[in-house]
């Protein structure tokens, strides 16, 4: 099964200095409807601008992946980390017992990034932060995984979140197609950060949302070309 979530219906709020779309319940933006797809319960599709951003905040118990798409990151953390994640890279903060932070803008140009939240498997541990850069080049026509909590996908390089979950980048040039195997009680939410894609026969446009279920397989292709994030979820735990 794969519902289309139209781009024209993601919960837009305009800050000003940062303007951010809600794919899922967050914030001032309540959905009973739009609470969480499995275990992902954020996907924020922000966009800060210049000499702006994230000042010093909390969070605990939820794995926080922040895909860059345009401009950089630049993060420092309670645990003393501080880093700079430019577009196509990838980094991750698992928060555990606790963690703060902030996220700045310190570039000339706006950053456009998705940040996606996915609950551990279980509560507590030691916070942590890290970062790792993913060329394009290296998922072009391949998905690739970015952040997991899979042996086999850490063994690729992917950085560590704490969950049965991944997240997976591609790029497909026009005409490709690449496939994903769920499998059976498992969640996927799939959204083409450029371009058009094309989802077992569905068309989802760019930035729009897939929510996925219940299907094995699942066939992307893109006839334009595009690059597509898929965040491979289990069941959430009550």
């Amino acid at each position: 099964m794969i519902k289309l979530i139209d781009f024209s219906s993601i919960a837009h709020l305009d800050h000003g200095w940062l303007d951010t779309r809600h794919h899922f319940s967050f914030g001032d933006y309540q959905d009973p409807s739009r609470v969480n797809w499995g275990a992902l319960r954020v996907w924020n599709d922000d966009t800060v601008e210049p000499g702006t951003g994230f000042g010093r905040h909390g969070h605990r118990d939820m794995e926080i992946i922040t895909y860059v798409l345009d401009g950089a990151v630049t993060h420092r953390d309670s645990l003393g980390n501080e880093g700079r994640t430019e577009a196509g890279d990838v980094q991750v903060m698992s928060a555990g017992t606790g963690v703060e932070h902030e996220e700045w803008n310190k570039e000339s140009i706006p950053t456009h990034f998705f940040q996606i939240w996915i609950f551990p498997r279980d509560k507590g541990g030691a916070p942590r932060w890290d970062a790792a850069k993913f060329p394009k080049s290296d998922r072009a026509g391949e998905l690739v995984p970015l952040a997991s909590g899979r042996k086999a996908d850490l063994e690729q390089g992917a950085l560590e979140i704490r969950q049965d979950a991944a997240i997976l980048g591609a790029t497909l040039a026009p005409g490709q197609s690449v496939t994903h195997r769920l499998g059976k009680g498992r969640f996927a939410y799939l959204v083409p950060a450029r371009g058009e894609a094309t989802v077992n026969g569905l068309v989802v446009p760019e930035r729009a949302g897939a929510a996925i279920s219940d299907d094995d397989v699942i066939e992307i292709s893109s006839k334009t070309g595009a690059e597509i994030l898929i965040a491979d979820v289990p069941p959430l735990k009550h």
